[in-house]
């Protein structure tokens, strides 16, 4: 049976999962993961408005993903190491139910035939 988390890492899992739903999160986390950018190389990296790419930022940072520091008037950006192990601990749990898609539904099958 698949282990159910506690409230405080269920909240981080939501807002990992909805953090990364978006394809310009989902860029934004893979320019990070090379190296750390500015607000704005990341708002021209994905060609959005200043106001736009706070957005986006927000909810990675409230999904644990990102890192920021202020030097002078600009912010820099890196990805939180170890921030995805949230998503990574709750894939794991599926291991052991992990075979071919025919393999299980034959599995299943077999069950409901004895």
């Amino acid at each position: 049976m698949v282990k159910s988390n506690n409230s405080d890492s269920g909240e981080l899992l939501n807002n990992t999962f909805e953090a990364l739903g978006n394809e310009h999160r989902r860029v934004i986390v893979s320019a990070l993961a090379l190296r750390p950018h500015s607000i704005s190389e990341l708002a021209e990296l994905r060609s959005l408005s200043l106001p736009a790419i706070h957005k986006h930022i927000i909810i990675l940072e409230k999904g644990g993903l990102l890192t920021r520091k202020k030097i002078g008037r600009t912010h820099f950006l890196a990805i939180k190491r170890g921030s995805l192990s949230v998503v990574q601990n709750w894939l794991n749990q599926f291991r052991t139910y992990w075979g071919s898609d025919s393999e299980s539904l034959e599995n299943y099958v077999q069950y409901l035939q004895k």
